[in-house]
């Protein structure tokens, strides 16, 4: 009988050695299992990362709207087409005008919201003629900016336009350093000198107008810019 019992008690230990071994075995799995699953959640996350660059260089980015041009469409007092257009930059507040006389020779205006000036560079001059905006300025210049969204011609009616006459004297001494200038006035007048003008009610009997720039606004508004020099 107690022969009997040892050898129960020997089975019993070694069924439980055995059961012991059995258990701890899926414990050991459990590692491996997360060390695999790790490897597997950051591969994924690593191909999501390289597909998610990958279409968005692929895709064209939006661009920047560029400059847009707007052709006005305007008869003179004799009914012959100007032939004007203007550049509009929104992003820089610019506005640039290109005027073309009957002679084939093109000036150019532009006009610089941001600093308040109007730079006026004539076909047959040597010279640019600086000014600083006025409200009527703004205001012409803004309803071009708001017709310039939708439209790139804008035609008007001779009958509706207003015609007015504007003198400004040179004052030929007061030569502008271009190098104080921002960029887009710079550019425009890189190859010339630049010259401070000022508004006067005409140049008088002594006074001979040089030569005059005509500039159509969307507002039905045209303006014969004249220029003549002060006396130094």
């Amino acid at each position: 009988m107690v022969k009997c019992w040892k050898h129960s008690d020997n089975s019993l230990e070694e069924a439980q050695r055995t059961d012991g071994g059995s258990a701890a075995s899926p414990k050991s799995y459990f590692p491996q299992k997360a060390f695999w699953f790790s490897l597997s959640a950051s591969l994924l996350l690593i191909i999501i990362i390289v597909l998610s660059v990958t279409m968005h260089l692929r895709v064209p980015l939006p661009r920047p709207q560029s400059s847009q041009i707007v052709r006005i469409v305007v008869p003179d007092q004799t009914g012959v087409l100007i032939n004007q257009s203007a550049v509009v930059d929104q992003k820089n507040h610019l506005v640039t005008f290109s005027v073309t006389s009957a002679a084939n020779q093109t000036s150019t205006v532009l006009f610089d919201l941001k600093h308040g000036l109007i730079c006026y560079k004539p076909a047959e001059q040597q010279s640019c003629f600086l000014r600083q905006m006025e409200k009527s300025d703004y205001d012409n210049v803004h309803s071009l900016l708001q017709e310039s969204t939708d439209k790139s011609q804008l035609e008007l009616s001779q009958n509706d336009t207003q015609r007015r006459m504007e003198f400004l004297g040179v004052l030929a001494t007061s030569q502008v350093d271009v190098s104080t200038l921002e960029e887009p006035l710079q550019a425009l007048c890189q190859d010339r000198s630049i010259h401070w003008t000022r508004r006067a009610e005409g140049p008088g009997k002594q006074r001979l107008v040089y030569f005059c720039i005509d500039i159509c606004f969307p507002s039905n508004i045209c303006v014969s810019v004249c220029f003549y020099y002060l006396p130094e």
